[in-house]
């Protein structure tokens, strides 16, 4: 995998500056609230990183999404949300690997550490759309059956890691709108679960840094997507 430049060069001081805010406050939240959980804050750091990389397009975003993939399904696993757990290690895990090997196999003119952005069809999208329908309803039973914590939610969000990962894969902008919309329903999940025990105030700040950097993810490759096209003539 082709190393990123050094950090003046190949990310921008507003790439740089979102990072550092979304650390400093992960990291500010975890000595507030919590003070105990490293791998939550392991797991929030490596997420925010990975998010950066994504939005350049840049493959080592998917490999890191593989590791907090893992971390955030035992972290779920504490407190009983099933459906999360489910999610990140039985399908946004495995689909990160899948994207990981469709972003090293298309690189944008050549440059491994930037993808080709790719727009799926309307069919596609609309099977997408009943896929995304299908495993909403199979999870539903399952996490019925796991008596998952918080159910709605956590049914929600498992469609919408569907669609984040599914578009992820098929390398479309889309996925950043995918997984903003999942940051929002895991910010009122972990907000249920802070009800319970202060410490997962800090999950929900790593959620709302998340969604910060998926918004700017989504602009970013949509700026991507017209500097390809306009390049290709």
């Amino acid at each position: 995998m082709e190393k990123a430049k050094p950090a003046g060069g190949y990310f921008s001081k507003g790439e740089i500056a979102l990072w550092s805010v979304s650390a400093a406050v992960i990291i500010l939240s975890f000595c507030l609230f919590d003070g105990k959980s490293y791998m939550t804050l392991a797991a929030s750091l490596i997420g925010v990183t990975s998010l950066i990389f994504c939005a350049k397009g840049n493959p080592t975003g998917q490999l890191l999404m593989v590791v907090f993939s893992l971390l955030y399904g035992i972290i779920s696993y504490s407190f009983a949300y099933y459906g999360e757990m489910l999610t990140y290690l039985g399908m946004t895990m495995p689909m990160a690997v899948f994207a990981l090997v469709s972003w090293l196999k298309n690189p944008y003119g050549g440059n491994k550490a930037e993808v080709k952005v790719n727009k799926p069809s309307k069919k596609e999208m609309l099977l997408m759309w009943l896929a995304a329908a299908a495993v909403t309803l199979i999870f539903y039973y399952i996490l019925s059956a796991f008596k998952t914590a918080n159910i709605v939610p956590s049914t929600i969000s498992v469609t919408t890691s569907f669609i984040a990962v599914y578009l992820t894969f098929r390398r479309s902008p889309y996925y950043a709108i995918g997984y903003a919309a999942n940051d929002v329903v895991l910010i009122a999940l972990w907000a249920l679960a802070a009800l319970e025990n202060r410490a997962y105030i800090s999950v929900v700040i790593c959620f709302t840094a998340f969604l910060a950097n998926d918004i700017y993810g989504f602009i970013s490759w949509r700026r991507m997507e017209i500097r390809q096209r306009e390049a290709e003539g």
